[in-house]
């Protein structure tokens, strides 16, 4: 079992081999719909291969010290696309197309019918990753919200209809990986911040229902955005809705920190919760030392009691090369150890 105080994890994320998915493709686009021209291994041999690639991933999540592990996301083209596209009443041939920040369009599930999930998704993943740990486990969902404002709604009319129906679909899956062994289930809602004032209006409400009935612990991930990808320039330094997720049965509340520089004064609005404080700046290829991050976990104890407190990199670590990413997992352990023995 993880320790009392400062148990370390990931969000999610952990890179795929070069010779697993193509980095120069997955570099240009964080894909929305499906991009299955990004695995390198040819379709008989790529569930294989994603086993194998997955096996590294926890090994290394294991070696580096990290308490809560993931199964590196490693079959996913992204956090979000592989669930949303395996929902009925998406059209994958047919894609639509939103704006994103930069006032860019990009390719999005077109929702053509009633959202409905008629298969499990990530069931083997977290069934796999069981049998491959004898660590607690966590495995990652897209949330119901950001999964509405990634999608082209042709069919409902009605926004918070639709978004509450992938929040049905997501708690459906969340109930079976949470039978399937999970010890914690996060759900990413990154895009809360994009479009607060919807946000303020069912984001809540549907993060609840996609939660509702779960007896494991849960979190739920906001963010800026990868720190390859967003540069820190662009991010702001505070969350446009953050206390609002006080309302959230969520017990855990993940927020990206370092990179664009948070004053962490915000964390007094989620009072109540335990807080999953990025303390890795992932748009840095500079590994930290384990002081570096010690002391960012001692600026986040300033306002979180140490029980309360989970240490963690900011965002997913997909877009990072492997010794980079497996460098900095280690020194996130090694900085938590010290800290803890601080507090202890």
């Amino acid at each position: 079992m993880p320790p009392n105080i400062l148990p370390t994890t990931v969000v999610g994320s952990y890179p795929q081999p070069d010779w697993l998915v193509n980095r120069q493709l997955l570099s240009k686009i964080v894909p929305r719909t499906r991009l299955k021209e990004i695995w390198r291994i040819p379709e008989p041999f790529l569930e294989q291969a994603q086993d194998d690639a997955t096996i590294v991933a926890i090994r290394d999540m294991e070696r580096a010290g990290i308490d809560i592990i993931t199964d590196g996301e490693i079959r996913r083209e992204s956090y979000s696309n592989r669930f949303a596209t395996a929902l009925e009443g998406i059209d994958l041939d047919n894609p639509g197309q939103v704006k994103t920040r930069s006032g860019a369009m990009t390719p999005v599930p077109r929702v053509m019918g009633k959202i409905r999930r008629t298969r499990p998704v990530e069931l083997r993943d977290m069934e796999f990753l069981r049998k491959n740990t004898d660590l607690p486990a966590k495995i990652t969902l897209p949330g119901p919200f950001t999964m509405g404002q990634q999608a082209k709604d042709d069919f409902y009319g009605d926004e918070e209809a639709m978004v509450m129906d992938f929040a049905a679909a997501v708690n459906e899956e969340a109930r079976d990986l949470e039978k399937a062994g999970a010890d914690v289930i996060q759900f990413d809602e990154p895009w809360v911040r994009n479009s607060p004032e919807a946000a303020r209006r069912y984001a809540v409400k549907a993060i609840n229902r996609a939660l509702q009935g779960l007896k494991v612990p849960t979190v739920v991930h906001i963010c800026f955005g990868y720190g390859m990808v967003v540069p820190g320039e662009s991010k702001p330094h505070d969350y446009a809705f953050l206390a609002e997720l006080v309302d959230t049965s969520a017990e855990t509340i993940s927020i990206e920190s370092t990179q664009p520089k948070l004053d962490l004064h915000v964390l007094k609005q989620l009072k109540g919760k335990k807080i999953m404080l990025g303390v890795l700046n992932l748009a840095d290829l500079k590994i930290e030392t384990p002081d570096v991050v010690a002391e960012r976990i001692r600026a986040g104890l300033k306002f979180v009691a140490p029980d309360m407190l989970i240490p963690a990199p900011d965002c997913g670590m997909k877009y990072l090369p492997r010794e980079v990413a497996f460098g900095k997992l280690k020194a996130l352990a090694e900085g938590a150890k010290m800290v803890r023995k601080e507090v202890s």
